[in-house]
């Protein structure tokens, strides 16, 4: 199998995805099978896609570039980022946007929020409309923080990469992303 390569915006996107991908497909095996690469931010990020994806020399590597929309027009953010890839001769590589932000992937999950921080009245979120669909929250990481005191970016992608059901997750582009993932796993 070639191995995954996901340019990542944050520090924060390697602990969940480094946490997660095993568990939700089970013998990936991080560095190995997949690694991830962050950057110091959105821009960061966007400068330095052309460069990595012309210089990767690793024989079969296929390319994820992940990234929050934050109040971006998604389709716009989308298509630019799509024109890089295919500009630096990768145009097979999966893009793929965290609408809003990646903390809305965990506001899609009330339970595993709950789980995580070991407080069940997180559950109740998804009784509540504002939360049923987590990608149109404008500011997730807020919502989060306000709703858990003591979470970190970091600390907390970690906690929630142990956690998160992509079986009862709400979050479109949560699902998107795992279906993206499936099919380039599933073709080798």
């Amino acid at each position: 199998m070639s191995r995954l390569v996901f340019l990542l915006e944050e520090p924060s996107s390697k602990q969940l995805l480094d946490g997660l991908l095993p568990r939700v497909f089970p013998g990936l095996v991080p560095e190995r099978d997949f690694l991830c690469i962050p950057h110091e931010g959105k821009q960061d990020l966007i400068r330095s896609i052309p460069r990595k994806l012309r210089g990767w020399t690793e024989p079969g590597a296929r390319f994820v570039v992940l990234l929050d929309q934050d109040l971006e027009d998604c389709h716009d953010l989308k298509e630019r980022l799509c024109n890089l890839v295919r500009e630096a001769g990768r145009p097979e590589t999966m893009v793929r946007l965290a609408c809003r932000e990646l903390e809305a992937w965990y506001l899609g999950d009330p339970e595993a929020l709950a789980e995580a921080y070991e407080c069940a009245g997180l559950k109740s979120l998804a009784d509540k409309a504002r939360f049923r669909n987590p990608d149109q929250i404008q500011k997730p990481s807020q919502e989060v923080a306000r709703l858990v005191p003591q979470f970190q970016k970091i600390a907390g992608a970690r906690r929630m990469a142990r956690h998160l059901d992509p079986e009862r997750n709400r979050s479109r582009s949560f699902q998107v992303l795992l279906e993206g993932l499936h099919k380039l796993l599933e073709a080798g």
